[in-house]
């Protein structure tokens, strides 16, 4: 967006987040629920690290990475709920064009890096199916370690780029963000300078982030698919399909909540409809995952068994 006459206004130096609605009683009600789901996802994706860390038979490829994505959807949601509750209840609704920006470059560095982490996870089982008597010399802790600071790295990265054309733009005003957190596209129609050139290496560094790994985990679970259909006992096939079954589910609600948030074409999508589906992926979806892979998981379910069993110093 470009305004022809930025240079005689003065420059923003803070944001105003609407957040939701200006009802007391719906306020309340909002601060409540985010609370309790903040508190469970929290407490959940801690529960699932401390149990992969400390738990000597969760010391494999799958629970690596799944503590490596549990660590991140603590952060991921620790990011945007707090100052989206004290938005809701103390109507603290500013924040700092600096800590805007920082808080848009950690949300957009968690969420390419989730990416990046469920087409790795969907690589290890794709090995431990397709490949089952070479996956312990194929899936190595070296490799592991290398997969997953490549992806928290990567994503990073990618993401500063982002953030660097972000902080050269010029805020003039308007200052009200219609959202509950700082987002690429509401932030940058804030901006009274040229944003084509941020907008196109934005589209190009998220479409890279998103799209190759959608490939990818498409691409493995074809092969997945094609060698659980090759196993003749029907038994074989529920227990090869139950180990990748909690994996595809996360990646489902994940893309599926990206799709309807980014995908849906602007002229069909309300404000409220975005501001909907952004609360999937950014609350619903970090808390439902530890239970998702809690539900129908033998290894988590004894692990669990072992910790409340015995007395504290229980997780050897």
């Amino acid at each position: 967006m470009v305004n022809l006459s930025w240079e005689n206004q003065s420059s923003v130096v803070e944001f105003v987040l609407r957040g939701f609605s200006s009802t007391r009683q719906l306020n309340i009600f909002l601060f409540m629920m985010f609370l309790l789901f903040y508190i469970l996802t929290v407490s959940g994706n801690i529960l699932i690290v401390l149990l992969v860390l400390f738990n000597h038979h969760l010391h494999t490829p799958m629970y690596f990475f799944l503590g490596n994505l549990s660590f991140l959807e603590i952060w991921y949601t620790s990011n945007i709920v707090p100052k989206m509750l004290l938005i809701i209840i103390a109507k603290q609704k500013t924040i700092s064009v600096a800590g805007c920006l920082t808080q848009f470059y950690f949300f957009g560095s968690l969420a390419a890096t989730e990416c990046l982490l469920l087409a790795v996870m969907s690589y290890d089982r794709y090995l431990a199916i397709c490949q089952p008597l070479r996956y312990p010399m194929l899936m190595t802790g070296h490799l592991c370690i290398g997969l997953a600071a490549s992806s928290w790295l990567c994503c990073f990265l990618l993401t500063a780029i982002t953030m660097a054309l972000l902080s050269r733009l010029t805020f003039c005003g308007p200052n009200e963000i219609d959202h509950f957190f700082c987002d690429f596209t509401p932030l940058v129609h804030l901006s009274c300078m040229d944003t084509s050139l941020t907008e196109t290496i934005s589209y190009a560094t998220s479409s890279a982030v998103t799209l190759i790994p959608f490939f990818l985990i498409t691409a493995s679970y074809s092969c997945i698919l094609a060698a659980i259909l090759r196993i003749p006992s029907g038994t074989g096939r529920q227990k090869a399909f139950s180990t990748c079954s909690s994996h595809l589910t996360m990646v489902t609600v994940f893309y599926g909540t990206l799709i309807a948030t980014y995908l849906v074409p602007s002229a069909n999508s309300s404000r409220l409809w975005h501001k909907g589906s952004s609360l999937l992926y950014t609350i619903l979806t970090p808390m439902f995952n530890p239970i998702i892979y809690s539900l129908r998981n033998r290894d988590i379910h004894e692990a669990l068994k072992k910790c409340f069993s015995q007395k504290p110093g229980f997780l050897r």
